[in-house]
């Protein structure tokens, strides 16, 4: 082929190939930057069902210690290991 057309082919890649693709995806970027309001509203209902969740859990635990105070030492071997844990580290 010709050295000219090569020339041309190169020059069209930097000028046009080049920007389009930079310009392309940074509006896509930008687009995509924040989270839509479905997915907002989905984190609101997930962290308002975990405090349900860990609500209900200290009731049981309450109710469970009621009956039991040394409920427990009855946990099993690695829970025990990590609630010991938890306690240095505070």
């Amino acid at each position: 082929m010709d050295d000219g057309f090569y020339a041309v082919l190169i020059v069209s890649i930097l000028f046009v190939g080049l920007p389009w693709l930079f310009l392309h995806y940074s509006s896509k970027f930008k687009a995509a930057k924040g989270i839509s309001t479905q997915d907002e509203q989905l984190m609101d209902d997930l962290y308002s069902t975990a405090r349900r969740l860990d609500a209900r859990l200290e009731s049981i635990e309450r109710i469970i210690a009621a009956e039991n105070p040394q409920w427990k030492d009855h946990a099993l071997p690695h829970q025990r290991d990590a609630q010991l844990t938890d306690k240095h580290s505070r």
